[in-house]
């Protein structure tokens, strides 16, 4: 059933418009980008899931959220070097048949994650 990303911006309460965000498909060591896009108004990647029904293959793959460019983009003095810079996820698809929902919520100092429905 695909998958897809949703971040929250738990500093200002709000999903995280505009935030950079690579994916990548992970193996043997190396990682190859599938696709690059910024956050729409709601969070989420504005072309709608990353991987459509019958797309999503077993393996392992890496979402890329460019954390401190977003948060300075919103005028939060960060220090140099920022706390969390780049926020890298790596995780596994076991039943491609299933959806996978990978959200973030994240601050300039903090992060989480789960898999969602």
């Amino acid at each position: 059933m695909g998958l897809s990303t949703h971040v929250l911006d738990t500093m200002h309460g709000t999903p995280a418009a505009g935030m950079p965000v690579e994916l990548y498909a992970v193996q043997d060591g190396g990682a190859t980008l599938v696709k690059r896009f910024d956050l729409n108004a709601d969070g989420r990647c504005p072309d709608g899931p990353l991987y459509r029904d019958g797309e999503l293959k077993r393996g392992s793959y890496r979402l890329l959220f460019d954390v401190a460019g977003y948060f300075r983009a919103k005028g939060v003095q960060l220090p140099d070097p920022p706390f969390l810079d780049r926020v890298q996820l790596d995780f596994g698809i076991a039943s491609p048949q299933e959806h996978y929902h990978v959200p973030l919520l994240v601050s300039p100092w903090s992060y989480s994650t789960y898999r969602g429905s």
